[in-house]
C-alpha cells in the first residue's frame, strides 16, 4: 500500500469521478434538455393558468354599457373578464364560434342574450345572473325615488362573520405540485446515478482496472470515492435544475409560494445526500457480483424496483390521502423516506417529530449498509468469472 492518507484517497477518487462524468456531452446535454422541458412546461402551465382565469367577452348593441360592471361582478368571483365593442352582433357571433371570445352578449339590460360557443362557465354565468337582478333592481329603486348607490352602500356594510374550526391551506394545491416535483427529481437522481454507480464498478472489474487501482487502495475507499464523485455529479445537477425551476415558476407566476418551493429544494438536496448514500452504496456491493455488463440488470433490479414502488406508490398516496397512515409510515422506512418524506415537508403536512425520526432511521440504514455493501464489495470485486453469490462473500 502506499502512503497515501485515507481521506487523501477518497478524495482522489471521487474528484476523477466527479470530472470524469460533468464534462462529458451527455451530462451537459441531459441538464440542458431536462431544463428546457421544464422552461416549456412552466411556459405552458403559465399560458394555460392564465386562460382558465380569464374569460374574454363581447358586448354589442345596448350592452356595451354593462362592461365596466360585468368586469367588476366577476371580480368578486375571482374571475378575471376582459369586455370588447362590437358593433355588429352577427360579427360577434362568429367570434364566438372561432374561440376569438368566450361569450358575446347582446340586448337590454333586462333582457340579454348570451351566445356562447358549447357552455358557459359557473364563474361568468353567477356574474352575468347577478349583474342583470342588479340592473333591474337599479331601475326599481330610482323609479321608487330611493338611490340606488346608497342601498349598495348598506349592503356592503351588511356582512357575516365566518369562523373557519380548520382553516383550508389556500396553498395546498401549490404546495402538492412543489411535492410531486421534489420526489421526482428524486426519484430520477437516485435511479440514473445510482445505476451510474453500479456500471463504474462493472466497467472496472470487466477491464481489470479495479486491479491496478486496489494496489494502491484500499476498497472501501474506492468505493467511497466512487460512491462521493458521482454523488456529488448527481448533487450538482439537482441543485441546477432545482435552482433554474424556482426561479422560472416564480417569474411566470405559476408557483407564488417561493419561500415553500425554496425550503422543498433544501429539504430534497438533505434526503438526496441520505437516500444516495443508502441506494448507491446497495448498487455498487450488487454489481461487484458480476463481470460482465449483460448481467448487471439482473442484480440491480430488486433495488431498482424498490425505488419505482416509492415512487409510484408516494405519488398516488401523496395525491389521494398525505396523512393517511399508509403514507406516513412508508415516509419513514429508510427505503421509502427519501423520495416520500421530502414530498410531505412540502406539503406542510409531516410534522417535525416524524421528520427527525425518519432522518435517524435513515442514518441509521445508511451506516448499516455501508457496512454490510463494504464487506460485499471488498470481497467481491476481485473475483471475475462467473456470478459471485451473496453467501460467500458474506462469510
Amino acid at each position: 500500500m502506499s502512503s497515501l492518507t485515507p481521506g487523501r484517497a477518497v478524495f482522489l477518487v471521487s474528484r476523477r469521478e466527479f470530472l470524469g462524468k460533468v464534462r462529458t456531452k451527455s451530462f451537459v446535454w441531459g441538464t440542458l434538455v431536462i431544463v428546457a422541458v421544464m422552461a416549456g412546461y412552466l411556459l405552458l402551465q403559465s399560458v394555460l393558468f392564465d386562460d382558465a382565469e380569464r374569460d374574454r367577452v363581447a358586448l354589442s348593441g345596448q350592452a356595451t354599457v354593462l362592461a365596466e360592471p360585468l368586469e367588476q361582478t366577476a371580480r368578486s368571483f375571482g374571475r378575471e373578464v376582459e369586455t370588447v365593442d362590437v358593433s355588429d352582433p352577427a360579427a360577434a357571433e362568429e367570434q364566438v364560434r372561432s374561440g376569438d371570445v368566450d361569450a358575446s352578449i347582446t340586448g337590454a339590460s333586462d333582457d340579454l342574450r348570451v351566445v356562447v360557443k358549447d357552455s358557459l362557465g359557473e364563474e361568468l354565468r353567477n356574474s352575468i345572473d347577478l349583474l342583470v337582478k342588479q340592473q333591474v333592481l337599479d331601475a326599481h329603486f330610482a323609479e321608487a325615488g330611493v338611490d340606488p348607490a346608497e342601498v349598495a352602500r348598506n349592503l356592503e356594510r351588511a356582512s357575516v362573520d365566518v369562523v373557519a374550526l380548520e382553516p383550508r391551506d389556500e396553498q395546498r394545491g401549490q404546495r402538492l405540485v412543489i411535492g410531486l416535483v421534489i420526489a421526482a427529481l428524486l426519484y430520477y437522481s437516485l435511479l440514473v446515478y445510482g445505476t451510474m454507480v453500479a456500471q463504474g464498478v462493472v466497467e472496472e472489474k470487466s477491464s481489470r482496472v479495479v486491479e491496478i487501482l486496489l494496489a494502491t487502495l484500499r476498497p472501501w475507499q474506492l468505493l467511497l470515492g466512487k460512491v462521493v464523485g458521482l454523488g456529488a455529479v448527481g448533487l450538482l445537477q439537482l441543485v441546477v435544475i432545482g435552482g433554474i425551476g424556482l426561479v422560472l415558476s416564480s417569474l411566470s407566476g405559476v408557483v407564488d409560494v417561493a419561500g415553500v418551493a425554496g425550503g422543498a429544494l433544501a429539504t430534497g438536496v438533505l434526503w438526496y445526500l441520505l437516500g444516495f448514500f443508502l441506494y448507491a452504496t446497495v448498487f455498487a456491493a450488487a454489481a461487484s457480483l458480476v463481470s460482465r455488463q449483460e448481467e448487471l440488470q439482473s442484480v440491480l433490479t430488486p433495488i431498482s424496483m424498490s425505488i419505482v414502488v416509492a415512487f409510484v406508490l408516494g405519488i398516488n398516496l401523496m395525491i389521494s390521502d398525505p396523512t393517511g397512515t399508509t403514507v406516513t409510515v412508508l415516509s419513514l422506512l429508510p427505503p421509502f423516506a427519501p423520495i416520500l418524506m421530502p414530498g410531505r415537508m412540502a406539503m406542510g403536512v409531516a410534522p417535525p417529530w416524524q421528520v427527525l425520526l425518519a432522518i435517524v432511521l435513515a442514518l441509521l440504514a445508511v451506516a448499516a449498509i455501508t457496512w454490510l455493501g463494504g464487506k460485499v464489495y471488498s470481497n467481491a470485486v476481485l473475483r471475475t468469472g462467473a456470478r459471485v453469490r451473496l453467501r460467500e462473500v458474506l462469510r
